[in-house]
This record gives C-alpha cells, structure tokens and sequence, in this order.
C-alpha cells in the first residue's frame, strides 16, 4: 500500500451533501459494493506510476467502473494528494 494513504472524507460537519468529487463516494459504495476507502487506497498506489487517466481507463476495465466514478476517485486522492 502507498505510504500517502488518503483517507475518505467524512459527512460535512454542517449536514448538508459533499461536494465535488465525494459527492460520488454514496453511489459509488452502494453501486459497487465496496467501501470508497478501498477505491482510494488502490488509486493512490496506481498513482505512484500512472497517470491520472491511466487511472481512470484501469478503474473502468479492471473494476468496471462508470467514467464519472472512476475520474470521482482519480480526481479526489490527486487533489489530497497536492498533485
């Protein structure tokens, strides 16, 4: 596993829905029946070496992934990631 692991976000602590690319995370569990923490903890070791859409082409054939959840992902740990 990558030393950088990203952690998935919490609810927003004022209750209203996530934004941006978490805002996925709720379907993305419920559609693929995984927790989103594995999702992030594959992406950020793929990132060590690929690129972003590397990333997301591998969640979509790999995983079968839906283009709009896998970029969600990709997009997430490249963002907590500062890359």
């Amino acid at each position: 596993m990558s030393d950088h692991r990203v952690p998935a976000p919490g609810p927003p602590a004022d209750g209203t829905k996530p934004k941006g690319p978490a805002s996925y995370f709720p379907s993305i569990e419920a559609t693929y029946g995984r927790p989103v923490q594995e999702w992030l903890d594959l992406v950020a070791d793929r990132l060590d070496e690929h690129r972003h859409m590397e990333v997301v082409s591998w969640l979509k054939q790999e995983h079968g992934l839906g283009h709009g959840h896998a970029n969600a992902i990709v997009a997430y740990v490249r963002s907590a990631l500062g890359r």
